[in-house]
């Protein structure tokens, strides 16, 4: 049903910065949790950052806090992803998700989300 269309990955230098954005057709997503997953070559989904529907709580993975900041537009039905300070073990696809159960608690685990985006490529040269 919600269709999640990730944006705004790019090759970017070491020390970097990118808004990564998750627009969502085909419903709100105001009152679900959101968040950001990262898949580095050969290596299984990892939970990045995320979002409570309530956008009063975020959970950040350990190697990336400090660096990034989840965000969500309500009127613009879409979730940010702001990375800042990159370095090239960044290098990844990422993922937007969403789960399809109206309020429902926020975690970190890639099988608890129903609903992702295709990824967008984040590369971070050296």
């Amino acid at each position: 049903q919600v269709q999640l269309v990730e944006s705004g990955g790019d090759l970017v230098p070491a020390g970097g910065s990118l808004r990564l954005a998750c627009p969502a057709s085909g419903g709100a997503i105001n009152d679900f949790p959101v968040s950001w997953f990262r898949q580095l070559p050969g290596k299984e989904r990892e939970f990045v950052a995320g979002l409570s529907w309530t956008n009063s709580t975020t959970y950040y993975a350990d190697a990336v806090k400090g660096r990034c900041t989840v965000s969500r537009d309500r009127a613009k039905n879409t979730v940010f992803l702001q990375v800042d300070r990159l370095k090239p073990e960044a290098t990844a696809l990422y993922y937007c998700a969403t789960k399809r159960t109206t309020w429902a608690t926020l975690t970190a685990g890639a099988k608890d989300y129903d609903y992702w985006g295709q990824g967008t490529q984040v590369t971070v040269s050296t």
